[in-house]
């Protein structure tokens, strides 16, 4: 009886520690919660947006030297380094953009903490005004640079950091205000121009319709990448319904040029402008500029070389329109007659297309001669009124 209640009483204080064993058996041990980092949501929202667009070709070039790979016309500005242009400048890195009159400038100057910040000048004669912060950019931007402006006069566009951009420099556009003198508040231009990278020219040759943005995703140091592409009148956006969200994420970061191709026409078409651009630009330099091609005829007693030389400021305008559509004239007759060398020398096949451009350039050579007599006379008439 007693071996019995000794038994008992040891099963008694085993059960529990053989309960307590079975128990730390089955703990489970939980892991670490790990919160995945959240996306921007102006990034998600942007995606969704992307401007759909076609990219006829990209160009990864030094990031010091990428100003000197944009080719634009004449007709749509000049683009050069700062330090071209303002000879007391030490920075070569930002740009400056001329109108295509020649009579107004935008570029970019550090303020007192080094910012880039934009300013424009206007030029009358030989001489450029003093330097004129832009008015209404500032909202939302702490620097600015790379500046480019449509031939309208009003709408710009620019590289700008700041709250509104979602990686370093973005792409932003605003428009004058003339009514108040100042400019809108700038808009981000969105996906895929811009990146969680630098994002930080955008030009359009609105003459030949071809566009430029440059950035430096996916870039080394150093480099960027140069995005031809062709600019349209009215922005269109990427459908989601019929498009997987992989693929509108592909087009927002430009994983691939060649999805923006469509069946080719259009960029074959684009390709062809592009290269008349780079002939255009080489034999413009082999123009020779005249003093008789600067020469206007006010009177019997006065002839003008210089813009300098009129009293009338509205003349003074009319006159470097004028120069500057001579010089359209001769670059014209210059691509005209190495046009027409080639049509000479082509075959049959390849002379109908040639044909229809010599053709078109023959009409263009007509009304840029009627524009041309339209300014001298204009400019002529104006100076005369404040001589006489």
């Amino acid at each position: 009886m007693k071996l019995r209640t000794i038994a008992i009483l040891s099963l008694t204080l085993l059960l529990p520690l053989s309960l307590s064993a079975q128990k730390k058996k089955k703990r489970v041990v939980r892991k670490p919660v790990v919160e995945e980092p959240q996306e921007d949501p102006r990034i998600t929202n942007m995606r969704e947006m992307t401007q759909q667009i076609l990219i006829i070709d990209s160009i990864v070039t030094d990031k010091r030297l990428f100003l000197s790979r944009l080719q634009i016309s004449p007709e749509s500005g000049t683009i050069m380094n700062t330090r071209q242009f303002l000879k007391n400048s030490e920075s070569d890195s930002t740009s400056v953009f001329i109108n295509e009159m020649g009579n107004k400038a935008y570029f970019s100057l550090p303020d007192d903490s080094l910012h880039q910040q934009l300013y424009t000048i206007d030029k009358l004669g030989d001489e450029w005004s003093r330097p004129m912060a832009l008015q209404g950019i500032s909202d939302g931007i702490s620097e600015a640079a790379y500046p480019f402006t449509l031939t309208d006069g009003i709408t710009l566009y620019f590289a700008g950091k700041g709250s509104e951009s979602i990686g370093g420099y973005d792409i932003f556009f605003t428009r004058y205000d003339s009514h108040n003198s100042r400019f809108m508040k700038p808009e981000n231009l969105g996906m895929p121009f811009n990146s969680e990278a630098n994002d930080y020219m955008y030009a359009i040759d609105e003459y030949n319709r071809i566009g430029y943005f440059v950035s430096d995703r996916r870039q080394p140091e150093g480099k960027v990448c140069i995005y031809i592409f062709v600019p349209s009148d009215s922005r269109k956006n990427y459908d989601l319904s019929t498009y997987t969200e992989q693929q509108i994420r592909n087009f927002s970061t430009i994983s691939c040029i060649a999805d923006t191709w469509g069946n080719g026409a259009e960029r074959q078409a684009a390709l062809e402008r592009l290269k008349h651009i780079s002939v255009a630009a080489k034999q413009s330099k082999a123009v020779p500029t005249t003093d008789t091609d600067q020469q206007l005829v006010i009177n019997d007693a006065l002839t003008y070389s210089s813009a300098n030389d009129f009293r009338s400021r509205e003349a003074a305008s009319l006159y470097e329109q004028l120069i500057s559509t001579r010089k359209q004239l001769n670059r014209l007759n210059a691509e005209l007659d190495s046009a027409r060398d080639d049509y000479a020398k082509a075959g049959a096949t390849d002379r109908e297309g040639m044909k229809r451009e010599i053709l078109l350039g023959e009409d263009e050579v007509l009304q840029l001669t009627e524009r041309i007599k339209t300014l001298e006379k204009q400019a002529r008439n104006k100076e005369i009124k404040v001589i006489n």
